[in-house]
């Protein structure tokens, strides 16, 4: 949940994910999700519900056309999957965030076991790949902790707007890391969603000591805002790693790190913490089975969506997590955001939009 959620599922990842080399990096909330569009496929793709995989193309068969708008609702389906499972993280006051994102990491392994198995990709990877599986799978696992701690110290709908300053960073470090072209455009784009995080988090020497709208204390709403600001660096760092690797790691093998080394993370986490401890009731039981399960739920209709939408789209669309966040939090919290908050999910909203329609325009040249 994301985690984009990165966690990242979101991650799988929330908070919740590179499409391609060139796609729009705010196109995901998980890097797993994002990486799965694109990868090759050996028999039947549980991801796709088909046999062959219908990213496969055969050149002597003809494929179906698909509904016109059927990646759009696959998106906005996969949004909604996010925003549940992040509600649940929420809702899951009395279990540490980052003993959320050990539970998570487990449901996840159980799934990717048998993929691996039945595709014979082996657990280790290829040995020039290696160092950046381990990166990714650190990052990727960080990012989902921390905005999972972002949920349970901030309302719902100002973390889930932090996170989606994620494609700045990923421009920069792409920038940095892999001398991608940043343009004019992209510091606009990054000036609007400075602004849309100023916004939601009201340092006192901009705005006084005026709180109203928080249903936190000031330094618990500080808490998750460097939080996640920190899943959102975390996530890019991630997707940035994803498009160093390309497609030469099969996509499970990836997820695979990724919930390995989140489980190892969060176990010394908890233990140095003292946090381990199993939920005291059985509705927090049942909430942490359902973020698996939508989380899951939600990746699998984003790699759908990828599959038959282009990216730009998908994006565009994607942004509806801020918009079921704002509803979720004003249904089950009871908490109407301020108005200064709506004013910076604008900004970080039109930002992402932006960047989407413009890498959506230069690659349909």
């Amino acid at each position: 949940m994301r985690p984009q959620d990165s966690t990242g599922v979101a991650e799988l990842q929330e908070p919740g994910l590179p499409l391609t080399d060139d796609a729009p990096p705010g196109a995901t909330e998980e890097p797993a999700a994002a990486e799965a569009a694109g990868a090759p496929d050996r028999g039947r793709c549980w991801l796709c519900l088909s046999s062959p995989c219908c990213s496969r193309t055969e050149p002597e068969a003809k494929k179906k056309a698909p509904c016109p708008g059927l990646g759009l609702f696959y998106t906005l389906l996969s949004a909604f999957l996010f925003s549940v499972g992040s509600l649940f993280v929420k809702k899951v006051q009395d279990v540490h965030a980052v003993e959320i994102s050990a539970f998570r990491c487990v449901f996840q392994m159980l799934v990717v076991i048998p993929c691996l198995i039945y595709r014979k990709t082996g657990f280790i990877g290829p040995k020039g790949q290696r160092i950046f599986l381990i990166l990714r799978g650190v990052l990727g696992s960080t990012a989902m902790m921390l905005i999972y701690y972002a949920y349970q110290t901030m309302s719902l709908a100002d973390a889930t707007v932090i996170t989606f300053s994620s494609p700045v960073f990923t421009s920069i470090f792409a920038w940095i890391c892999l001398k991608e072209k940043y343009s004019p455009w992209d510091a606009l784009f990054t000036v609007f969603t400075i602004t849309g995080v100023i916004l939601i988090v009201r340092p006192p020497f901009l705005f006084g000591s005026d709180t109203s709208g928080m249903e936190e204390s000031y330094s618990g709403h500080l808490k998750g805002t460097f939080a996640a600001i920190g899943s959102a660096v975390f996530a890019a760092s991630t997707l940035v790693i994803l498009r160093k690797m390309g497609k030469s790691v099969d996509y499970f093998l990836s997820i695979w790190y990724y919930v390995v080394l989140g489980l190892v993370e969060s176990v010394i986490i908890l233990s140095v913490l003292g946090e381990w401890s199993l939920p005291y009731c059985g509705l927090d039981r049942l909430f942490l089975i359902f973020i698996g399960l939508f989380g899951l739920g939600g990746q699998i209709f984003i790699t759908k969506a990828l599959q038959i939408e282009k990216a730009g789209p998908v994006a565009i669309m994607k942004t509806m997590d801020v918009v079921f966040a704002f509803i979720f939090q004003i249904i089950f919290f009871n908490n109407v955001p301020a108005w200064w908050t709506v004013g910076g999910a604008l900004c970080v909203v039109a930002s992402n939009v932006g960047a989407a329609i413009r890498k959506w325009y230069q690659s349909s040249k």
